[in-house]
């Protein structure tokens, strides 16, 4: 049995004397009263001391926090509920009392691959003064009792299904990512099924339809090492120091320690500029590097049988762009979806999802209308850009806000003034901004 688990939760264990030791040593080096707390010396003893406890702690889960957003010039409180919930999932709604105004549901699929749904919390925030905005709330499979039973692809794509019958025939859908792949299943078998609730639109960002465009790291390591590999050395069993004793995972942990493999220096210079910033008294700097931290060392389990019916199905075996992914024993057709209009956002620097992977769904959903596509390739930025930054919320989210736009201006048939379509055929026409 992979005893990795046990051994992760007993290094923090053995920790904690340390940390409480180091912790009292920074409150000792920073309290005002203390005059070595000015020198350069007692800074550079409390800056050390920080660094050691943010390394050794077990980062819970972050807040979306939001308080409240102008809207057509008034402050509006945001407020979050579960509307929707099921044992792997919620989905949370933001809603802003007072507002009277109707606007478009969107609902953004958060990736199920490590993080918590709050790494959204950008995407979630550009949207709000705009859309009527909900959000899956993935659960820490860790958190969750055998009892539950199981949680795979099938699964996810039923809750998909289940999320957007709740939310009505005029939703519009984002799969940020991971989700980009159960999104475009779940809205084929709605289609399928002619269901009234098929969603007006789904923007797939970043997500890897087709892993043989422009394959990455990520990509070359799943065929290589094969399924067998990843079932050997990824799954172990949650710990009894957690409510989903003895259930298969596939730890967060070990997810973010490939993510940071991939980028080691960057995250070794990162530290060292945080620790020189606390040392010269720099807290502006300081705060912005623990605030990315937090988020980004926060991790949550997937159960086992999603983690590797993923890899399986969507990066070694290429299931859906060969026609051979399954859904409850009913193949995935993606050219039954017709009426869902269909964006794809890639990033031109993406090391996660190559350019072309999400492009891809156009050419494997051939009889969506011209008029119901469009495609945005934005250049200089990273996976984490495609739906995060400056540059997401300057360039990225305005055009998806302009196309959902336009869908709902031709769904509702207002008038002949319709905006010019966008000329796609078998591969959409790229929109770049340098």
């Amino acid at each position: 049995m992979n005893l990795a688990y046990y051994w992760y939760e007993a290094a923090f264990a053995f920790a904690r004397p340390a940390r409480t030791v180091s912790n009292a040593t920074r409150y000792a080096f920073s309290i005002p009263v203390n005059p070595l707390s000015y020198t350069a010396y007692g800074r550079t003893i409390s800056a050390a001391c920080e660094l050691f406890e943010r390394s050794t702690r077990q980062y819970a889960k972050p807040e979306f926090g939001f308080g409240a957003i102008e809207v057509d010039g008034r402050r509006i409180t945001i407020r979050e509920r579960a509307v929707w919930e099921a044992p792997f999932c919620r989905l949370i709604r933001f809603e802003r009392p007072g507002l009277r105004r109707r606007q478009p549901k969107l609902l953004i699929v958060a990736p199920m691959s490590g993080h918590y749904a709050t790494l959204l919390r950008g995407t979630v925030e550009r949207f709000l003064a705009t859309h009527d905005v909900y959000i899956t709330d993935w659960v820490d499979a860790s958190a969750v009792p055998l009892s539950a039973g199981r949680f795979d692809l099938d699964d996810y794509i039923d809750y998909v299904i289940a999320m957007l019958r709740f939310l009505g025939p005029d939703a519009h859908v984002m799969a940020v990512c991971q989700p980009a792949v159960p999104v475009i299943a779940a809205v084929a078998r709605m289609e399928a099924m002619d269901d009234p609730a098929s969603p007006r639109s789904m923007t797939l960002m970043g997500g890897p339809i087709d892993t043989r465009e422009s394959p990455t790291e990520v990509n070359r390591l799943a065929q290589e090492r094969g399924i067998a590999w990843f079932r050997r050395n990824c799954i172990t069993k949650v710990p009894f120091t957690r409510s989903g004793f003895m259930r298969e995972v596939y730890p967060g942990f070990l997810q973010l320690s490939g993510f940071m493999a991939m980028n080691l220096d960057r995250h070794l210079i990162a530290h060292h500029d945080m620790f020189q910033h606390l040392v010269k008294g720099d807290g502006d700097s300081a705060e912005k590097h623990r605030a990315f931290y937090d988020e980004y060392l926060a991790v949550m389990d997937l159960t086992a049988e999603f983690y590797l019916q993923t890899v399986e199905q969507v990066f070694v075996e290429q299931s859906l762009p060969k026609g051979g992914l399954l859904h409850r024993g009913e193949r995935v057709d993606l050219s039954a979806i017709r009426r869902t209009a269909l964006m794809t956002v890639e990033g031109e620097r993406d090391d996660i999802s190559g350019v072309g992977q999400t492009l891809a769904a156009h050419r494997l959903c051939p009889r969506i209308p011209e008029e119901l596509r469009d495609h945005y390739l934005q250049m200089g930025v990273g996976h984490y850009g495609v739906f995060n930054g400056k540059r997401f919320v300057n360039e990225i989210a305005p055009r998806i806000a302009a196309f959902i736009d336009r869908v709902d201006a031709i769904r509702n048939g207002e008038g002949e003034q319709r905006p010019a379509p966008v000329r796609v055929g078998a591969r959409p026409a790229l929109t770049v901004v340098a």
